[in-house]
């Protein structure tokens, strides 16, 4: 069992005051942990961006799971939203090359129609089908890793109570009806449930401020009860346990003709 001292007041006033930007996740060593899916996401990524002239890489955060890739194509992109992510994936990937836009959090992409001949993004808040498929080329794939069906709602409903249909849009088989209607072809599509487990409510906290999508605007003054209430539990269990969800999507924009 990992033990992490301080009071339930110290923990929150150190996880509150954390640098939050960026997908870095250092802060949580030693405190959380959680499973990474067998199919090993960043290495697929990195075998196909080696294989193709063009690609795109949405949603990057601080361009943390790109600037992994060893080799990158001819012509490599990746946007970013939020301004301190991507000044931060400007830092790390323009010297290697790669173009990163800040752009506005909705559709449509800053790029021509067919430019790239694959699109990647690893959690992304939303998928524009529609936008994914007009910049891809003919014989084109979309390569991603995003969240599943209520993904962590353990923790998710310790803090907001009862979600029964948390996630429903990104049951496999929503997404592939989704991407089916944006007129791509779905070559590969599962799901896989993990475990993380949280050593403090620091930890917690942390997560819920760096995951913005779990507990939109969170911060923790109006859930102080509820935390404290987590708090509790792992001071008595030594741990709070909950599921994340994963679901792989490999799509292809058909061939003309």
């Amino acid at each position: 069992m990992i033990s992490v001292g301080g009071t339930f007041e110290q923990l929150l006033a150190e996880a509150v005051a954390a640098p939050v930007d960026g997908w870095d996740f250092s802060w949580l060593d030693g405190r959380a942990t959680e499973e990474r899916p067998s199919w090993g996401f960043q290495r697929m990524m990195s075998r196909r961006l080696a294989g193709v002239s063009a690609a795109l890489d949405l949603q990057t955060g601080g361009g943390e799971v790109l600037s992994g890739v060893e080799k990158f194509p001819p012509t490599m992109a990746a946007t970013e939203s939020w301004p301190p992510n991507a000044a931060r994936a400007a830092h790390r990937l323009n010297p290697r090359g790669v173009a990163v836009l800040l752009i506005r959090n909705e559709p449509p992409l800053p790029f021509a129609d067919e430019a790239f001949d694959l699109v990647t993004s690893r959690h992304p808040i939303a998928v524009w089908w529609s936008e994914i498929a007009r910049v891809l080329r003919p014989g084109g794939t979309y390569l991603a890793q995003h969240p599943g069906p209520a993904t962590a709602i353990e923790l998710i409903e310790a803090v907001l109570g009862p979600m029964p249909d948390l996630g429903a849009h990104m049951e496999p088989s929503v997404q592939e009806a989704q991407a089916q209607a944006a007129g791509l072809q779905v070559l590969d599509i599962r799901i896989e449930k993990l475990a993380a487990e949280y050593f403090d409510i620091g930890a917690v906290v942390y997560f819920l401020r760096k995951l913005i999508w779990d507990v939109p605007d969170f911060t923790a003054e109006p859930f102080l009860t509820r935390l404290r209430a987590i708090h509790e539990q792992i001071e008595e269990e030594g741990r709070f346990v909950t599921y994340p969800t994963r679901v792989l999507v490999e799509a292809r924009k058909p061939l003309r003709g």
